[in-house]
């Protein structure tokens, strides 16, 4: 734990500012705020990357992705007094800067705002941006939570604007802690109440759409890879089939590799690859490791444009597919299918994922999925099949030959 000791505040003495930084738990980020009798006053804890697209001095447009936090301060951070309300200010890498604005009400308190602040004259993270200095998005919040609870939201959270997307997952913070101590009760975002109240683990079958959908051909296998500051970290070959069904019409896309983008971000227990398209908002895979030695497919989230110009949305961080051994890849070629819920599921073909321990850009040893394993099981077996019922031929030739043979020399 590192503590800084801010200057006095008036009407609230002297603060000490405490932080867990680093991968605590699943966390990649941890705040413990305190006032100035050592009891803490605004908690949180949470995960969080950037991506930002700039235009460069040639006229075209490239994207950054942002999710090192190592070298993060907290400098500003404030508990709130009876003229401020609290804040969370954090700065880190080269000119960012992120700041969330509390506000208290009678009964309640109000994750009010976020704002992020990033320069394009840092010529390391942008090295050809067109235009230099300081950018600041501001999005707006408003999110209402009772006083004494504390707000969690396991599931992914996006703020689009300005070029800049923001995603905030396994997140739970609490502005005006009452007493010194964190609340246990917990207010839900609304996609983690879908997810215990709607959405099925993995469902066992699809409800029966009023219009068929037309058949698709089998979708182009793409590849995918996410990069962090020690090069290549994440590594997927698939072809991608989503099947939504929204207000009884059902609907099949096959995603094109060529026009879809690859972003996302890894750390030690988790891993996120996000593809993004003209009709694809999002589509996030999140894969986390268990036992310390395997690693699974645990969260998936979309938000897609579908013909008829509305929007599908929806989200499960409680999946339990493509297990494998850490260290290796999982590999599946023959059509697989990965339950969300029972309006959507992703056909998978030829599908090869490893999204921890890539060494030098390749892939590891595959661990192969049963289907597959199945098939390498059956193909000896129908040759064997095979060669025996060969075998079984000629020896009937060969007896009804003899046969022959035998009544030709009969005596007279």
């Amino acid at each position: 734990m590192v503590c800084f000791r801010l200057s006095p505040v008036p009407g609230s003495g002297l603060l000490m500012l405490c932080l867990v930084l680093g991968a605590v738990s699943s966390y990649a980020l941890e705040l413990n705020l305190t006032n100035s009798e050592k009891a803490t006053c605004l908690y949180a804890k949470w995960q969080m990357n950037f991506t930002i697209r700039y235009e460069t001095t040639n006229n075209s447009h490239k994207t950054v992705s942002i999710s090192d936090f190592g070298a993060a301060t907290y400098n500003g951070s404030f508990c709130g007094d009876d003229h401020n309300d609290p804040q969370i200010v954090m700065q880190f890498g080269s000119g960012f800067s992120w700041i969330v604005n509390f506000a208290k009400e009678s009964s309640s308190y109000l994750i009010n705002s976020i704002s992020f602040s990033y320069n394009t004259s840092d010529t390391t993270t942008f090295p050809d941006a067109k235009k230099k200095g300081v950018l600041t998005v501001n999005d707006s919040v408003g999110f209402q939570v009772p006083l004494n609870d504390i707000f969690r939201c396991n599931s992914l959270s996006t703020l689009e604007k300005d070029n800049v997307v923001q995603h905030y997952w396994d997140v739970h913070v609490q502005a005006f802690v009452q007493n010194g101590t964190v609340s246990t009760k917990e207010f839900l975002c609304d996609k983690d109440k879908t997810l215990t109240t709607t959405v099925p683990v993995i469902p066992t079958s699809v409800p029966s759409p009023t219009t068929t959908p037309t058949p698709k051909e089998k979708p182009e296998t793409g590849s995918y890879s996410v990069t962090s500051s020690n090069g290549t970290c994440l590594l997927a070959n698939m072809g991608l089939q989503l099947n939504i069904t929204q207000d009884k019409v059902a609907s099949v896309i096959n995603i094109n590799p060529n026009t879809t983008n690859a972003t996302g971000n890894c750390h030690s227990k988790t891993a996120l690859l996000r593809l993004s398209g003209s009709n694809i908002k999002y589509l996030d895979f999140v894969f986390a490791v268990k036992n310390d030695n395997r690693f699974y497919l645990k969260e998936v989230n979309v938000s897609v444009y579908l013909v008829n110009g509305s929007v599908f949305s929806i989200a499960n961080n409680n999946l339990s597919y493509w297990d494998a051994p850490l260290g290796s890849s999982y590999m599946c070629n023959k059509e697989q299918t990965v339950s969300v819920s029972g309006a959507f599921q992703i056909n998978t073909f030829n599908l090869r994922v490893q999204p921890f321990s890539v060494m030098e850009g390749k892939y590891s040893t595959a661990e192969e999925c049963s289907a597959d394993s199945d098939l390498n099981f059956l193909i000896p077996v129908a040759v064997g099949v095979a060669l025996g019922f060969l075998i079984i031929v000629v020896f009937i030739s060969y007896m009804i030959g003899r046969r022959k043979s035998r009544t030709g020399y009969q005596s007279v």
